[in-house]
C-alpha cells in the first residue's frame, strides 16, 4: 500500500490540481501521510510567478531528500512546467511532470510502487525522468474542490476554469498553464450540489482569469449565464467569486449580485497598476478611468461590498510618478483589502526582455508603500462597518485563536471574532462593535433576526 503527501504552494488553482491528485491517488487505494517523512512518494506542486516561489520549491526538495533520501519526489505544477532540467539536476528527484502530464501523476505513482514495493527500496529512477510536453494542447481541467486552507474545510474551492490567452507582459502563467479552458456547465453543477449536499453552505469559485469562462464551451457560456443556473439548480447557500478582471465586471453582472442574497457581495479585480502609460507597458486591457467606473458601479448599488485589488510594483521602467499615481488613485478609491506583489522578472515574458529594470531597494520601498496604504484602507472600511448587523460563516477554531472566541467570515470579506464559543460552519447575525487589530468584534444577535431572513 503505497503512502503519499502532496505540499502545495502557490495560487489556488495550483492548490486545486492538488486536490484533485488527492482525490484520484485515494481512489486507487493509496493512503495520504501525515507528513513528508512518512510518505512513499511526496509530490511537490509548485509555483513559478516569481524567482521567489521557485527559491521555496528548490529549498523544500532539498529538505525532503535530506530527511530521507529513499522517498520518491515527483515535482510537478508551473515550475516543472517552465524548467524541467533546472528541477531535474536537484538530488533526490524521481520524477518531473509538467502540467500538460500532471493528469497522470496516478498511474505514473503506481508504477513507481509496483517497482519499489517495499519502503526500504531506493526509487524506482536512478536519473530523473521528465514528462512535459505542448502545454497549449492542454485540453482536461482537474477537478477536485479544496477544502482545506482559509475556511479550515469550511469554504472549500472549486476551480471551474485554467489557462488563460492574455499576453500580459509580466506574467509566465499562460506559458505554463496553456489556453483557456472551462470544467462544462453539467460538472459544476454537480460538483456544487455534492459539496451543498455535504453540508458546505459557502463555495468558492476559481479560476486563472475566471471571466472567461465557457467561452471554449460548445454552445458557447458566460459566466453570468452560469452563475445563474447555480443559483437556480442547486442548493447551495452562499456563493464567493474568486478574482476577475476589471473589464469582465459588467453592470449585469454587479446587478445580479445585487438583487441575490446568495452571492457575495466580493469583487476582487486586478489593478496592478493605476498609470495608463504603465498598464499599456504591461499589455493590460483597460486604462485606470475603466478600472475607477467599476468601482463606481459596484459603489452606487453595493455600498458596502468588499473590493481587492492585486497590485505590482516595480515593473520595469515604472517611475517615481507612476508609482505616485497609483498611491493617489488607491487613496481616491474604496479599496477594501490589497495583495501587494513586487515585480519578478520570468524567463519567457516580454517584460524580462526590456531595459531599466529596477533595484531591488527601490522595489522594496514601493512595496513597503503600498502595503502600508493598503493596512489604513482596510482599517478605514472595517471602521465603517462597526454598528452594522454582518451575517457570518462561523470558521474552525484554531490554536491561534484568544480563548472564548470563535473566527468568522463575512459576507463582505470581514474576519470577524465573535467573543463565544460556537460551532463552526454555521450562520450567525453579529453586531459589529469594535476593531481589535485587522479583525472586527462581533457581538451575537438573536436568533430571530436570522430567522427573519431565511437562513
Amino acid at each position: 500500500m503505497t503512502t503519499f503527501y502532496i505540499e502545495q504552494f502557490g495560487c489556488r488553482a495550483t492548490q486545486a490540481d492538488g486536490a484533485a491528485i488527492e482525490r484520484q491517488l485515494l481512489e486507487q487505494d493509496c493512503v495520504a501521510a501525515a507528513r513528508p517523512s512518512a510518505a512513499d512518494v511526496v509530490v511537490l506542486n509548485t509555483c513559478t510567478v516569481t524567482a521567489a516561489a521557485d527559491a521555496q520549491a528548490r529549498d523544500a526538495i532539498r529538505k525532503i531528500h535530506a530527511a530521507n533520501p529513499a522517498t520518491c519526489i515527483i515535482v510537478t505544477g508551473c515550475y516543472a512546467q517552465r524548467a524541467p532540467e533546472e528541477i531535474a539536476a536537484l538530488p533526490g528527484v524521481t520524477l518531473v511532470v509538467g502540467n500538460s502530464h500532471k493528469p497522470q501523476i496516478p498511474s505514473l505513482l503506481h508504477t513507481i510502487s509496483a517497482a519499489s514495493p517495499h519502503r526500504e527500496d531506493p526509487p524506482l529512477y536512478h536519473s530523473p525522468t521528465i514528462l512535459t510536453g505542448d502545454i497549449f494542447s492542454t485540453t482536461e481541467v482537474l477537478v477536485a474542490p479544496i477544502l482545506g486552507g482559509e475556511g479550515n474545510h469550511t469554504r472549500p474551492t472549486l476551480k471551474i476554469q485554467d489557462g488563460c490567452n492574455s499576453r500580459c507582459s509580466f506574467c509566465v502563467i499562460p506559458f505554463v498553464r496553456g489556453k483557456s479552458r472551462s470544467l462544462p456547465v453539467a460538472t459544476v453543477l454537480s460538483e456544487t450540489r455534492r459539496l451543498s449536499e455535504s453540508a458546505f453552505r459557502e463555495i468558492v469559485l476559481s479560476g486563472i482569469n475566471l471571466g472567461t469562462y465557457g467561452r471554449d464551451l460548445t454552445p458557447r457560456v458566460e459566466l453570468i449565464d452560469l452563475l445563474r443556473r447555480i443559483l437556480d439548480e442547486t442548493p447551495v447557500e452562499r456563493l464567493r467569486v474568486s478574482s476577475i478582471e476589471p473589464l469582465d465586471v459588467t453592470g449585469d453582472l454587479i446587478e445580479l449580485f445585487a438583487t441575490n442574497d446568495r452571492l457575495a457581495p466580493h469583487f476582487h479585480m486586478p489593478l496592478q497598476s493605476a498609470s495608463d502609460r504603465v498598464l499599456a507597458a504591461m499589455h493590460r486591457w483597460y486604462r485606470a478611468e475603466h478600472y475607477a467606473r467599476r468601482i463606481e458601479l459596484i459603489r452606487e448599488v453595493l455600498p458596502h461590498a468588499a473590493i481587492g485589488a492585486d497590485v505590482l510594483t516595480g515593473f520595469p521602467g515604472e517611475s517615481e510618478e507612476d508609482h505616485a499615481t497609483t498611491l493617489r488613485f488607491i487613496e481616491e478609491h474604496s479599496f477594501t483589502y490589497l495583495h501587494v506583489f513586487s515585480y519578478s522578472s520570468r524567463p519567457g515574458t516580454k517584460a524580462a526582455g526590456l531595459g531599466n529594470h529596477l533595484s531591488g531597494q527601490v522595489i522594496k520601498r514601493r512595496a513597503r508603500e503600498l502595503r502600508a496604504l493598503a493596512d489604513r484602507k482596510s482599517g478605514e472600511f472595517r471602521q465603517s462597518q462597526i454598528g452594522r448587523t454582518l451575517r457570518v460563516l462561523t470558521l474552525h477554531r484554531s490554536a491561534n485563536d484568544a480563548p472564548g472566541y470563535t473566527p468568522a467570515l463575512s459576507e463582505n470579506y470581514l474576519s470577524i471574532m465573535i467573543p463565544e464559543v460556537l460551532p463552526h460552519n454555521q450562520w450567525r447575525m453579529v453586531r459589529a462593535t469594535h476593531a481589535d487589530g485587522k479583525l472586527l468584534i462581533g457581538l451575537p444577535q438573536p436568533v430571530a433576526e436570522m430567522a427573519a431572513i431565511g437562513a
